[in-house]
């Protein structure tokens, strides 16, 4: 940049070191900035209860929210079948009639099986206790002269409140869970029929959500919105078919490695599988633990089986179905994942890569068209 003039006192040399120390401690301060700037956003959301109202605004509107992904999900399909010279009204009575027919078998071929599943597994719960009282009689037989009954006392009162949990407390919640479960069936029927009429004259929607933007920015909300249209369907798409296919090989695993309940457990591996990175430990960690408590054999078995089916959907599943969709480095998941952990809990988890991911795609939408990061580096 500069250069030192011999005709002259002055350092230019030094000159330039020093504005590029100031821009870099301006580029600091930027960032301290921006981290004040969410904390104080973050306290004040906690302090004025936004996170609670806009909880029970999101419970309300939730028809309505599962209509509008139903009708964004099955548009293409349908918009297909218009394009074979199908009718409208036609083409999304047909895929609805598919939709509630899938829905309708695996309701009838699943709820039976994982009720008997459920109810021995209740069965199994005092020999599972049983089972942890005796590894850790055997695990403290092995400090023979050294005191640690204050935490052998613990860990029995941890266990005791645990088996209290599971039988006196189990039937209250599973009142709580048919209670949630039948509400959730009302918000998806009302979400259906929501989706339905969207669906009969989706474009009609769509023009009219675009008529509120302001011309001037109508070309650059259309383009904003295909590619956060295209990233999302690809994301959510992926991650259905991904839970589909986890979820049938996982619980035939289970089954052969002598599981009880498979179904249940792979069940619950498919849906925090969701969770990246640390999804498949909180899925696969109580199976095992319950195929220890049968026998070792099972428990070894069953642990084999969660790291097979992990590896073929890391390795295989999510390169082949996923492909590059999200392009998130694991540091910034990681950091969404515990952010949207502590407003929002396990909900927060599963929504947080594919908000991170909208969030990128618009900022990325705007550096392309205003190039601020360029000017940032021409600093």
């Amino acid at each position: 940049m500069f250069k030192k003039n011999k005709d002259t006192n002055v350092d230019y040399t030094k000159l330039n070191e020093g504005i590029r120390i100031g821009v870099d401690i301006l580029k600091i301060f930027l960032i301290l900035i921006i981290i004040s700037s969410v904390f104080i956003a973050s306290k004040l959301i906690v302090d004025w209860k936004i996170l609670p109202f806009l909880r029970t605004i999101l419970k309300v509107l939730s028809p309505l929210f599962i209509g509008i992904v139903i009708a964004w999900l099955f548009d293409p399909l349908v918009t297909k079948l218009q394009n074979k010279g199908v009718n409208r009204v036609l083409g999304t009575l047909l895929v609805y009639s598919v939709l509630i027919l899938f829905i309708y078998l695996l309701c009838r071929l699943m709820i039976p099986s994982i009720a008997n599943q459920l109810e021995d597994l209740g069965k199994s719960v005092p020999s599972f206790i049983s089972y942890l009282q005796e590894q850790i009689d055997n695990f403290f037989d092995n400090f023979e002269g050294m005191d640690l009954s204050n935490l052998k006392n613990g860990l029995y009162d941890g266990i005791n409140d645990l088996s209290n949990s599971l039988t006196v407390d189990l039937p209250s919640k599973i009142v709580g869970i048919a209670s949630a479960i039948v509400s959730g069936g009302i918000n998806l029927l009302i979400g259906l029929l929501v989706g339905l009429y969207m669906l009969f004259d989706f474009d009609s929607v769509k023009k009219h959500i675009y008529s509120l933007v302001p011309k001037k920015y109508s070309k650059d909300t259309f383009k904003l919105f295909g590619q956060l249209n295209k990233n999302l369907k690809s994301y959510v798409q992926g991650t259905l078919l991904i839970m589909g296919i986890l979820f049938v090989i996982q619980s035939i695993s289970f089954a052969i490695a002598g599981l009880k309940a498979p179904m249940v457990f792979g069940l619950f591996c498919a849906i925090t599988d969701i969770i990246p990175y640390i999804g498949p430990y909180i899925g696969g960690i109580p199976a095992v633990i319950v195929g220890l408590s049968m026998n070792p054999t099972t428990g070894i078995f069953t642990l084999i089986a969660v790291l097979i089916c992990q590896s073929i959907e890391n390795y295989f599943l999510q390169p082949v179905v996923m492909g590059k969709t999200m392009r998130l480095h694991p540091v910034t998941i990681m950091i969404g994942l515990l952010v949207f952990n502590h407003f929002f809990g396990i909900l927060g988890m599963v929504l947080a890569t594919p908000t991170i991911a909208i969030l990128k795609t618009i900022f990325n939408f705007f550096n392309d068209k205003y190039k601020f990061m360029d000017r940032i580096k021409d600093y």
